[in-house]
């Protein structure tokens, strides 16, 4: 097996051993992988013949990119590990029609980078960017914090090329905007996380870069008061609003346990915390007045005291330059490293209708003393657009608690009409949901479909759907 894979990709390129360690252990140390070899192709023909040998002789197959995955997504043992960092070639950037064609092991931050360099932007973005690969992200269809503006992953992908379980390559390339010709595969394999093909090159939409940015921390009366708050920005700024991120006053307070640099959002503490960011392409609003304001911060400014003075906003701080900006942004992004200051660490993605977000939180904070005293609930959440992530930080060690916990989210989430992934995927951590709380008929869809692609079950066998 070791010398077929060295002949496709070359001696330097097939790792075994202690060489493979990188690869062994993902971001969370949670779920480990135990592969046969570590094999990085540079091409679409290399990672075809790689799965055509795996179909061959059933070896399993996991394709990994920036192996920041949050749902053991890359986890196993004796398979073939199919590593994307060598593809990873910005092909082009089309500034007139919007467009960048990428490898789909390049860096999501490379592609920020590139879009820049001509006036545009690539709007998905999160903390890991400067190692998350865009392979991956579409494996997960991931979200992220401007996902209120933009959306999801698959909102941002126009095409995709896809080797399939058998080593066959499907041309999903399309630059169109618009292309009916029949069923959606390239949404069928976002999102698939690696069970139904390995994307290895897509087409992706890039956007007009805002001009100016206006950002703040705002304080809220409720959770409930935030999405109005929401509305009335979305109304005063049509539809500006790129970023909408929640954070109660634990988690302020836990960062600044672990930012020496951090400062208070504000004078006094508040229990609702909200960052907002809008945007503007409009050069009016984004050039320096005579006093040196950007307008559109001006314009925020304005849209703030008014709410304040109406009560419906408690306190707010608005960014005066780029450094503050990025302060706020810190913030946020410290999530991960914030939620991983405690073990054990019971973690949820969950997703609810933007005015149930309160409601879920609600029941939680009524249930969880039941089910283990002493937890602390340690919640971010992408208020724009529903995403909660409430991971808790148990007190007690016992599993069967933990699995009860995740059975109470779940039926919050359920009971508002929601999903218990929203943006990270399914993986392994959460087959036992799947198998719970999934549509069984849905189930016995995916798994025919998985089945007629894929019927010797190589390509990342395990993961997304339950036994």
């Amino acid at each position: 097996m070791i010398d077929t894979l060295i002949d496709i990709v070359g001696k330097n390129h097939v790792l075994t051993g202690s060489d493979t360690n990188r690869w062994r252990t993902e971001w969370l140390d949670t779920y480990p992988s135990d592969p046969i070899a570590v094999v990085r192709p540079a091409t679409t023909a290399e990672v075809s013949a790689i799965v055509r040998f795996g179909n061959e002789t059933k070896t399993p197959i996991v394709p990994v990119s920036g192996n920041t995955g949050l749902a053991g997504g890359v986890s196993g043992k004796g398979h073939i590990m199919v590593s994307m960092e060598r593809m990873n070639t910005i092909h082009e950037i089309r500034k007139d029609s919007r467009i960048a064609i990428v490898d789909a092991g390049v860096i999501l931050g490379d592609i920020h980078s590139a879009a820049d360099a001509e006036g545009l932007v690539f709007p998905l973005t999160f903390g890991a960017r400067g190692s998350a690969m865009i392979g991956g992200n579409m494996a997960t269809n991931a979200g992220g914090s401007n996902v209120v503006r933009y959306g999801n992953t698959r909102d941002l992908v126009l095409g995709v090329e896809v080797v399939l379980p058998t080593g066959e390559v499907a041309d999903l390339m399309s630059e169109l905007r618009k292309d009916n010709s029949g069923y959606n595969l390239k949404h069928l394999v976002i999102g698939a996380e690696g069970t139904l093909g390995i994307i290895t090159k897509a087409v992706l939409k890039l956007f007009p870069k805002p001009k100016a940015y206006a950002t703040a921390m705002v304080a809220a009366p409720s959770i409930g008061d935030g999405l109005q708050l929401l509305n009335q920005l979305q109304d005063a700024t049509g539809g500006s609003v790129e970023a909408f991120e929640y954070m109660p006053r634990a988690y302020v307070e836990r960062h600044l346990e672990i930012d020496s640099t951090a400062r208070e959002p504000f004078d006094a503490p508040h229990e609702v915390n909200i960052m907002v960011e809008i945007g503007t392409t409009i050069e009016a609003k984004a050039m320096p007045d005579a006093s040196g304001q950007i307008p559109l911060t001006g314009e925020l400014e304005n849209i703030l005291a008014g709410l304040f003075e109406s009560g419906e906003v408690l306190d707010a701080t608005v960014a005066q330059n780029e450094a503050q900006r990025r302060a706020m942004w810190e913030r946020r992004e410290a999530a991960a490293e914030v939620v991983l200051m405690h073990k054990p660490l019971i973690n949820h993605d969950i997703a609810v209708p933007l005015e149930k977000v309160a409601a879920f939180c609600e029941a939680m904070e009524k249930r969880l003393p039941n089910l283990d005293p002493g937890a602390i609930p340690m919640i971010v959440s992408h208020l724009g657009d529903g995403n909660v992530h409430y991971s808790v930080w148990g007190k007690s060690q016992d599993p069967d608690v933990h699995d009860a916990i995740t059975e109470a989210v779940e039926d919050e989430t359920l009971k508002l009409g929601g999903s218990f992934s929203a943006e990270h995927g399914i993986g392994v951590s959460k087959l036992n949901s799947m198998k719970r709380r999934k549509d069984p008929v849905s189930i016995a869809a995916m798994k025919a479909i998985k089945a007629a692609l894929d019927p010797n079950n190589i390509l990342n066998p395990g993961k997304v759907l339950p036994d």
